[in-house]
Order: structure tokens, then C-alpha cells, then sequence
């Protein structure tokens, strides 16, 4: 999957942040307050989902590390239950069910994760109304991975070492051309990229 750009607020560029950029180990913060551009920036994350053909997209795969999370199983905009989840809990997980995931921010890298196939979700949608409910199948997985991405977890961390060994030179690469970038300036130094998410606790945490 390529990455896709959109324009936020006409004047921040929004993008999804690939591996190992530092803010995908970041875990995110609480919202404490929602207004308009928080509002618009979840319109944009949905947007940005659809156009790389996701099913769900976390707050900090865009640089924003604030525990919010979009999802749709269905990936399509006009189809399935379009889902956004502010401060998410996770509860009460029930069985076990291995299968394959991907992700936006490790485009063409996929494995085998086991995970509960159901929990129960506590959460508030833009408005302020909480979501309570129990979720299983396809939908409790691609909630779950989402839930990981904002306490810093990607989907390799819950695979076997033995499983994990066949993503291990697919990740060095995409390791080497992230720091190659920062050496030649593209992208600033990891404390300037973690400095940097400081303006996002100042206006919602």
C-alpha cells in the first residue's frame, strides 16, 4: 500500500507514518476535550483509510499521539459500520483465534497473530456518548490491533519468534531506508519527532 496524502486544515499535511518511525511506539494519551479540528482530523484518518484500502487506523499512524482510533471492517465508505472510538478500554477477552494482519504503517509485511476473539469494548464516540459493547469475529481483531497501535504495540510484537523471523529482513530494510532518510535531512532526528507531539498534550490532554 502506498502512502497516501490529503490536506488538513489546508496547512498540515496529513500522512500514514510508516516503520520504525517513533511516534508508532508512543503510548498515547488521553483526550480530555474534542473541538472541530479534532473532529476534522478524524474525517481525514477515515479518508486516509479508505484510500490505502484499510479497515481500521490509529490516531499515532498519523503522528498524533492521542488514544483514538477509526475503523470499518468492511473498508469500504459506503458499506459496513464506520466506527470511531475516543479513550478506548478493552475488556473481558474470550477464546483464542489465530489469523492473518497487516498493516498501513508495514505496507506488505503480513503474519500469523493469535488474538481473544472477543472482548468487550468501553469507549466514547465524537460526541461524548459512551460505547459499550461486546465485539468478536473480524471486527474484536481489527479493534484489537488498533488498540495496540496506541499503546505502542505493532502486530509483529505478538507473533512467535519463529513466525517473526520471516518479517526480520523486510524490517531491516524498512529500518535502513527510515534512517537513511534522517541522515540526509528528510526527516528529523527521533527526540525531535517524540519533542514534536507536545503541542498535541497541550491542546487535548
Amino acid at each position: 500500500l502506498e502512502k497516501a496524502h490529503v490536506q488538513f486544515r489546508s496547512t498540515m499535511p496529513l500522512s500514514i507514518i510508516q516503520y520504525p518511525h517513533p511516534t508508532l511506539r508512543v503510548r498515547s494519551k488521553p483526550i480530555r476535550r474534542v473541538d472541530q479540528e479534532l473532529r476534522d482530523l478524524v474525517a481525514q484518518m477515515l479518508e486516509l483509510m479508505y484510500q490505502a484500502e484499510g479497515v481500521g487506523l490509529a490516531a499515532n499512524q498519523v503522528n498524533v499521539p492521542l488514544r483514538l482510533f477509526v475503523a470499518n471492517p468492511s473498508g469500504q465508505p459506503d458499506e459496513g459500520e464506520e466506527l470511531v472510538l475516543i479513550n478506548p478500554e478493552l475488556e473481558r477477552p474470550k477464546g483464542n483465534e489465530t489469523s492473518q494482519e497487516g498493516c498501513l504503517s508495514l505496507p506488505g509485511l503480513y503474519g500469523q497473530v493469535k488474538r481473544p476473539k472477543s472482548v468487550r469494548v468501553s469507549a466514547y464516540d465524537l460526541s461524548g456518548n459512551p460505547i459499550e459493547r461486546v465485539v468478536d469475529g473480524f471486527l474484536a481483531r481489527v479493534i484489537q490491533h488498533e488498540n495496540d497501535h496506541i499503546n505502542g504495540v505493532l502486530f509483529f510484537d505478538r507473533m512467535s519468534n519463529e513466525s517473526r523471523r520471516d518479517l526480520d529482513e523486510r524490517l531491516a530494510e524498512m529500518e535502513t531506508v527510515f534512517r537513511s532518510k534522517q541522515n540526509a535531512g528528510g526527516i528529523s532526528e527521533d527526540a525531535q519527532l517524540i519533542a514534536d507531539l507536545d503541542s498535541w498534550y497541550d491542546k487535548y490532554c
